[in-house]
């Protein structure tokens, strides 16, 4: 008789009554599923080691942050937000390395190919890889799933604030980048160029990204932590 069956049987030999009851199939359920996400997890830590500061695993966790709290918020799915958080990095190519802006294409394909290892149908692969393909400020996409924009403004968050300007310039430093112009270290008079100036990304793309939110409550945070990159940027423009 199947595992998942409900019957009480009574054995008046031992004196004990066994009972099995669906809702024990439905806690080994969510136990299979804590487990694979565990698991899947561990081997996105393991891929991440070797990436920059900006694009570690503890970016992940922060974004899985941001993610888990929007996504109670719209009530969406926490299972398949973590998988496509967990996964949305799992190829990042270095900013300065041509193949930089099909990263989100890739990890999606990469994510795809690992997913079918874990218990996700095939719908859900399609929702979490096409959320993590669309998800990146260089395709300027808006996604069409709830999971898409929660992925979206979750990783934006991450860009933004007092973490955003760390990230920033880690960034920066990697790629050996000087702060800014000296001429027009604000972009008052040029077009900004962050490939060559570290500020000019604040213009380009970070001040930007506040008005791109998906969600209430990505929009929410989004504005606070502008207010703060603004708040640096003005202490700034006092000290060069």
């Amino acid at each position: 008789m199947p595992f998942s069956v409900i019957f009480d049987k009574f054995s008046s030999r031992h004196g004990i009554i066994y009972t099995i009851k669906t809702s024990i199939y439905k806690m080994n359920l969510h136990q299979r599923t804590k487990l694979e996400i565990k698991k899947l997890r561990e081997h996105v830590e393991k891929r991440l080691t070797q990436n920059d500061a900006a694009h570690d695993f503890e970016h992940i966790l922060r974004v899985l942050k941001n993610a888990t709290k929007i996504a109670r918020k719209e009530k969406a799915s926490i299972r398949m937000i973590t998988a496509a958080v967990l996964l949305h990095d799992i190829v990042s190519y270095k900013k300065s390395d041509p193949r930089s802006k099909n990263s989100s294409s890739v990890s999606a394909e990469k994510a795809r190919e690992t997913l079918q290892r874990y218990d996700f149908s095939q719908d859900e692969i399609n929702i979490i890889s096409d959320a993590i393909r669309d998800h990146s400020f260089s395709r300027g996409i808006t996604p069409k799933t709830l999971v898409g924009k929660i992925l979206q403004d979750a990783d934006r968050l991450d860009a933004l604030g007092t973490i955003g300007i760390a990230r920033t310039f880690a960034v920066s430093g990697a790629e050996k980048r000087p702060f800014y112009n000296s001429d027009d270290p604000f972009c008052k008079k040029r077009t900004p160029d962050d490939k060559s100036w570290t500020l000019d990304h604040f213009y380009k793309k970070l001040l930007l990204l506040e008005k791109t939110m998906n969600t209430r409550t990505g929009k929410i945070e989004a504005v606070k932590r502008t207010k703060i990159m603004k708040k640096f940027l003005d202490e700034l423009k006092k000290e060069i």
